[in-house]
């Protein structure tokens, strides 16, 4: 009977109701049900359990997975709340229930994955897979080598310093920068603190997809890109603990001396 339990944040991420994240965050808030009772994190459930979110009865899908590539325009914000104008769900009108998978900042264009999985939401959202995420990037005054060399290195945004990233100059004023970190308004605020605004920021790839759509459009992924993907993200850690570097103890040599040894001290020498 064990094998038959998932883990209730799964189960909801699987219906594609919302990610995993999300479902967490619904449970958090008393708004699940599990047989007309408020579950604990954590709670796992069996395929006899009634699921219910705001009293709605959630089910198992067995239906194919949606994957989208959409190029975002500026001014739409990346969120599934249907309350917040110009939101990206009403923005695509889909005709399933579709989430995208991470963010993009309102004011930026670009690459964003939309779908009802919950599963590959969660790997991909791993702070420390590493994935690769490219960006065009347009400032308000011209570009030095110094500007692309500290940008490369690292800048101190956040409390922390950002990770050594790949980036080039394309022109006069704009460059191209590939991260495998995802902080808040990360490529606008290394550019703040450097004294340059960014004018325009367009992301045009994630990890294997490249965009290839006018912006506004949307397009399914092809199985050939998917399965590329799912190989790509499958060495991902399933928790954030096995992704963190494991250290070792630090072994202890234990030496024996004997009485006649200059080293030895008696009770009373120290």
């Amino acid at each position: 009977m064990e094998e038959n339990l998932k883990r209730l944040n799964k189960f909801i991420g699987e219906t594609g109701y919302c990610s995993r994240r999300e479902a967490d965050k619904l449970i958090e808030e008393g708004r699940v049900t599990i047989n007309g009772v408020v579950p604990e994190m954590g709670t796992k459930v069996s395929p006899d359990d009634e699921v219910r979110i705001d009293g709605k009865l959630i089910v198992e899908k067995h239906e194919k997975l949606v994957y989208l590539a959409f190029n975002k325009p500026a001014g739409i914000e990346c969120t599934t709340n249907l309350e917040v104008r110009n939101n990206i769900v009403d923005y695509i009108n889909y005709p399933k229930r579709i989430f995208p998978i991470g963010r993009l900042d309102k004011a930026s264009e670009g690459l964003i994955f939309m779908t009802n999985d919950g599963d590959i939401v969660n790997k991909i959202l791993r702070a420390r897979n590493n994935h690769e995420k490219e960006y065009t990037v347009t400032v308000n005054r011209p570009i030095t080598d110094r500007f692309i060399e500290r940008m490369g290195n690292g800048v101190p945004i956040l409390d922390t310093v950002t990770r050594k990233c790949k980036v080039e100059q394309i022109s006069k004023y704009t460059f191209k920068i590939i991260l495998t970190q995802g902080l808040n308004r990360q490529i606008r605020r290394m550019t703040e603190y450097l004294g340059y605004d960014v004018t325009a920021l367009k992301r045009i790839r994630i990890i294997n997809i490249s965009l290839d759509i006018p912006v506004g459009r949307y397009r399914d992924l092809t199985d050939a890109e998917i399965k590329e993907l799912n190989e790509l993200i499958e060495p991902s850690s399933k928790t954030e603990e096995a992704s963190l570097p494991k250290t070792e103890a630090p072994k202890r040599r234990t030496e024996f001396i004997s009485e006649h040894d200059p080293r030895f001290k008696k009770k009373g020498d120290y």
